[in-house]
C-alpha cells in the first residue's frame, strides 16, 4: 500500500484534522472505535493509505500524529468521541504555548519538541510498507502552526528528502485579523513552504464566511462549520488516494499534473454543491451544474478570483455514481468555453477524475483543486501588511528575543515578492510573446531566474 502519514499542528491544525478524521471514517465505514463497519470493498479495499489495522480484528488506528505547544487543544480532542480513536502516543504537547511568535514555534519551544515528534514519526514510517508522502494541517497566522508546522516541513524534508509532502495551510483573512502579527508569521511561513512543500492548499477564513453566509445561508457560522468546508475539500482531494480511481492515484501523480513549476505549488480549493440545508430538497444536481458551481469564484475557498488571473493546470475530482463519457464532454465544454482562463503552452491541463464513492450524506459532489495565477492576491496582500510593520521594525524584539536573526525577514519579504513576480511572469508570458518553441520558453525563463539573482 501507499501510505500516508497525517500531522496536525496548533489550534486550527487539530481541529481541521479531527473534522477531517470523522469525515473520511465514515467515508470508510469506521467508527470511533476503530472497528470497521463497511457495505462495499470499495471501502477497504485501500483503507491502509491512512489506517493501519491493529492485533484486533478488524480494527483500525488512523496514522496520525497530534501537536501542539500547549496541552488545551489535546485534551479537547481527548475529551471528545474522537478520544480514544487516536494512538495515546501521538499526542504531543509542550506547556507554554507559542504566544502567536513564529520564532518561539520554530527555534524556541517548538524545537525542544522536535526530536520527540520525530520519534513517533519514525515509528509510524516504519510501520508502513511503502510511505508515499505526509499531510500536514496547520494556521499560518499563529505561533505553533506556522513557526513548529514549518520546522518540522524542513526536517521532513531533510530526513524523508525522497517522499512528497502536502500541506493544508489557513492563511489570514483579508477582513478578519485575529493577531496583529499575523503577517510576519504568514510571510516567514510562506518563505519555507516555497522550499519544503511539494503541494500546498491555501484556504483562508474570510472566503470561508463568505460560502457560510451567502451560500449555506448561515446567520452566525462557527469554526466547526468552517472546518467542515476544510474537511470536504480536502476529503474531494483525497479520494482518488483513498478509493479506486483512473487519475492522480497516489500524492506523486497529484504533483506531477498540477505543479509545473517547482515554487509554484498553491492550489485553490473549491467544492460543489454548496446549498442551505433548507433549500437542498429542491436542487436536482447534474454533472452540469456540479462542474459549473466548482468553476464559480464563490465556490473557492481562498479569497483571490480566479478571473483576475489565468490556470496554470487544474483538476476536478467528481464522486458518485455518473455517467464518465458525461464528465469528460462538460468538463471538455467548459474548457472550450473559457479557453482564455487556462495558459496556452501546456496542453490539457485540466484534468478529470470520477470516484465511484460518494461523501456521506451526498448522492452526488465534485472538489476542485486550481493552480492559478490569481493566488499572488493572498501573496501580495499579505506581503503589503508585512512590508509596512517591517519599515518601521514595528514588534521585531519578540522574533529576535527568541534567537531569530532580523535578516530573515528581508529574506522572507524577498522570497515572497520573487513569488509574485513569477506568478505575474507565467500569467503573462503567452500573451506578450507568442512563444512558437519550448527553447524560446526555457531561454526567457533562464533570463527571469538570473534577473531575480541580480
Amino acid at each position: 500500500m501507499r501510505e500516508i502519514i497525517s500531522i496536525q499542528v496548533g489550534q486550527c491544525g487539530n481541529q481541521i484534522g479531527s473534522q477531517f478524521w470523522r469525515d473520511i471514517s465514515q467515508e470508510h465505514g469506521i467508527d470511533f472505535n476503530g472497528f470497521y463497519h463497511g457495505t462495499s470493498e470499495l471501502q477497504s479495499e485501500k483503507i491502509d493509505v491512512y489506517y493501519s489495522e491493529t492485533d484486533r480484528d478488524n480494527c483500525f488506528v488512523p496514522r496520525s500524529i497530534m501537536v501542539d505547544l500547549e496541552p488545551g487543544p489535546l485534551d479537547a480532542i481527548r475529551g471528545t468521541d474522537l478520544g480514544l480513536f487516536f494512538r495515546p502516543d501521538n499526542f504531543i504537547s509542550g506547556n507554554s504555548g507559542a504566544a502567536n511568535n513564529w520564532a518561539k514555534g520554530h527555534y524556541s519551544d517548538g524545537a525542544e519538541l522536535r526530536d520527540a515528534i520525530f520519534d513517533v514519526m519514525r515509528k509510524e514510517a516504519e510501520k508502513s510498507d511503502c510511505l508515499q508522502g505526509f499531510q500536514m494541517f496547520h494556521s499560518l497566522g499563529g505561533g505553533t502552526g506556522s513557526g513548529l508546522g514549518t520546522l518540522l516541513l524542513s526536517k521532513i524534508r531533510e530526513e524523508f528528502s525522497d517522499r512528497i509532502i502536502m500541506a493544508i495551510s489557513v492563511v489570514p483573512s483579508p477582513k478578519v485579523s485575529a493577531t496583529v502579527v499575523e503577517p510576519y508569521n504568514t510571510i516567514l511561513s510562506v518563505h519555507q513552504l516555497v522550499e519544503n512543500a511539494d503541494e500546498d492548499l491555501i484556504v483562508d477564513n474570510e472566503a470561508l464566511y463568505d460560502i457560510c453566509t451567502n451560500s449555506l445561508k448561515l446567520a452566525k457560522p462557527t469554526y466547526p462549520d468552517l472546518n467542515h468546508l476544510i474537511s470536504r475539500a480536502v476529503c474531494g482531494m483525497t479520494a482518488s488516494l483513498r478509493f479506486p480511481g483512473q487519475l492522480n492515484g497516489d500524492l506523486r501523480k497529484l504533483a506531477v499534473n498540477m505543479v509545473p513549476f517547482p515554487r509554484l505549488h498553491f492550489f485553490i480549493p473549491g467544492f460543489a454543491p454548496l446549498t442551505s440545508r433548507s433549500s437542498e430538497q429542491y436542487q436536482a444536481f447534474t454533472v452540469a451544474e456540479l462542474a459549473k458551481q466548482i468553476f464559480d469564484a464563490k465556490n473557492m475557498m481562498t479569497a483571490c478570483d480566479p478571473s483576475h488571473g489565468r490556470y496554470l493546470t487544474a483538476a476536478a475530482i467528481f464522486r458518485g455514481r455518473m455517467s464518465m463519457n458525461e464528465v469528460d464532454n462538460t468538463m471538455r465544454d467548459i474548457q472550450n468555453k473559457s479557453s482564455s482562463s487556462f495558459v496556452e503552452w501546456i496542453p490539457n491541463n485540466l484534468k478529470t477524475t470520477v470516484c465511484n464513492v460518494a461523501p456521506s450524506r451526498l448522492k452526488m459532489a465534485a472538489t476542485f483543486v486550481g493552480n492559478s495565477t490569481a493566488i499572488q492576491e493572498v501573496f501580495r496582500r499579505v506581503g503589503e501588511q508585512f512590508s509596512a510593520m517591517f519599515r518601521r521594525k514595528a514588534f521585531i524584539h519578540w522574533y529576535t528575543g527568541e534567537g531569530m536573526d532580523e535578516m530573515e525577514f528581508s529574506e522572507a519579504e524577498s522570497d515572497m515578492f520573487d513569488l509574485v513576480s513569477e506568478y505575474q511572469y507565467f500569467e503573462q508570458v503567452d500573451v506578450l510573446t507568442g512563444y512558437d518553441t519550448d527553447e524560446e520558453i526555457n531561454e526567457d525563463e533562464e533570463i527571469v531566474q538570473d534577473d531575480q539573482k541580480e
